[in-house]
């Protein structure tokens, strides 16, 4: 069975949010590293402690929302943010800027499938969402 999609365009403010999330999701565990920097507060008092964790865990965040406002400035990345539809299939899925011009994407590079509202977000990559 073939699933033909109509034309979209994901908004880059839409793209950055999901990433973000996704990231939140999958590494949930920068948290505890973060708890432990604050624990350190009772083994040595100074409120150093909470202070450099809050700083790292805000250049963390920032690293990756700079990664996902970076692709969309990307020439390479630049095809996502056109209007594309989709054909899906059991072996594929392609990918059609026009009629003319697709490009198939196999299965086996999908990492992970997220059902949203307005949809299911596919995660090829870290930074790669469909």
């Amino acid at each position: 069975m073939i699933i033909k999609t109509k034309k979209y365009k994901i908004p880059t403010n839409t793209f950055i949010k999901l990433g973000l999330k996704g990231i939140l999701r999958e590494q949930w565990w920068v948290w505890l590293i973060f708890l432990a920097i604050c624990a350190m507060t009772f083994v040595i008092p100074s409120n150093w402690w909470w202070i450099s964790a809050l700083i790292l865990l805000v250049l963390y965040w920032l690293f990756w929302l700079i990664q996902f406002a970076g692709v969309t400035q990307l020439d390479q990345a630049k095809m996502l943010f056109e209007k594309l539809s989709y054909q899906i299939s059991s072996k594929e899925i392609i990918i059609w800027l026009n009629t003319k011009q697709g490009m198939p994407v196999t299965w086996d590079k999908v990492k992970h499938v997220r059902v949203e509202k307005e949809g299911y977000v596919l995660g090829l990559s870290k930074v790669q969402l469909i």
